[in-house]
């Protein structure tokens, strides 16, 4: 196996971010057409798909080969640079541990064993009735006002998306954050859908999209919300999936 690349610091941020929300360490699939990490969280709540295309890298080679790393240990190492360095990994083959080196600084990163790490998920294609598209800022300022009362967000589409509902219902306070039509990047909703999820795994996935990101939101009833965007000019793609909680709890 044969791993070796040049990226900038913000590149590899920005692609580990959204998987460093919701998992301490992951398996890294080095493919011929970039990085690419599926992963879950301990409870099978939340889900992320990252793919880091090659066109994100100054140099990039890679066999098809599979890593595991502590993304804690890694965002460390990068932490050491600034923003625009260049950064360097190359996968010593016989003593399987990733050399980095960014300004100066080289750190040689043991890696873990891919198969003692959580089993990558299998994220479903789920005919999800309506797509609304809006901006990271709103999803954060929606987020935001729930966060005021509740530790829980309902999402709404109302039929023909006339309407979309980010709501929470608190002991004692309410929320309703709507957009219209007009408020909207993009829309279709086939049928109105209605979904109860948890606040703090959706803050957790929120905090890596950037502010104006054209996030594409799939949504049912009662059933997982799927979360589509892009990072660093679109060479980082991310997808997110949250499951939903049932309202009885």
């Amino acid at each position: 196996m044969s791993f070796s690349a040049l990226a900038s610091v913000d590149t590899l941020q920005d692609a580990l971010d959204p998987v460093s929300a919701l998992v301490d360490e992951c398996k890294i699939r080095l493919n011929e057409d970039g990085l690419s990490i599926r992963a879950v969280d301990h409870a099978y709540v939340g889900m992320v798909d990252m793919h880091l295309t090659t066109s994100g890298f100054e140099a990039y080679e890679a066999d098809g080969g599979v890593i595991g790393v502590s993304l804690d240990r890694l965002e460390d190492v990068l932490s050491m640079g600034d923003s625009g360095d260049l950064v360097s990994l190359d996968l010593n083959e016989q003593t399987r541990k990733l050399d980095i080196h960014i300004s100066g600084l080289s750190y040689t990163l043991a890696l873990i064993d891919p198969d003692s790490i959580r089993q990558e998920p299998d994220i479903p294609e789920l005919e999800l009735p309506a797509r609304l598209v809006l901006t990271g800022d709103d999803i954060d300022y929606g987020i935001t006002a729930a966060d005021l009362c509740s530790d829980r967000i309902t999402l709404r589409a109302d039929k023909d998306g006339e309407a979309f509902h980010m709501e929470a219902e608190g002991d004692t306070d309410d929320v309703d954050l709507t957009f219209t039509n007009d408020d909207l990047l993009a829309g279709s909703v086939d049928e109105a859908a209605e979904s109860l999820f948890s606040l703090d795994y959706l803050k957790d996935m929120s905090r890596a999209m950037d502010t104006d990101a054209e996030v594409s939101l799939l949504l049912g009833s009662e059933m997982p919300v799927k979360l589509r965007y892009s990072r660093n000019n679109g060479h980082v793609e991310v997808v997110n999936m949250l499951a939903p909680r049932i309202k009885s709890e």
